[in-house]
């Protein structure tokens, strides 16, 4: 009877350090893939929220004026 749980024991310690292997073969993956993302997002050159904002901001600000100018060249050609 001894044995047996000896052996139980020795079972459930293969699987305790089973999975131990297992977290750390996982949380050394998921490290990995993380390293290899930031990379591959860092060569795509994306532009941050910031710099995005900005430009749509010029833009709809040169927007603006072309329609300023645009119906100040209308006024003029029609007075003429």
């Amino acid at each position: 009877m001894q044995a047996r749980g000896k052996i139980f024991d020795d079972i459930s310690q293969l699987m305790t350090n089973a999975m131990g292997v297992a977290q750390g073969a996982r949380d050394e993956a998921e490290t990995a893939m993380k390293s290899m993302m930031d990379r591959w997002l860092a060569d795509r050159d994306f532009v941050t929220r910031e710099e995005f904002d900005a430009v749509r901001a010029m833009a709809q600000k040169a927007r603006e004026e072309n329609e300023a100018l645009k119906a100040r060249l209308d006024a003029l050609e029609a007075k003429g």
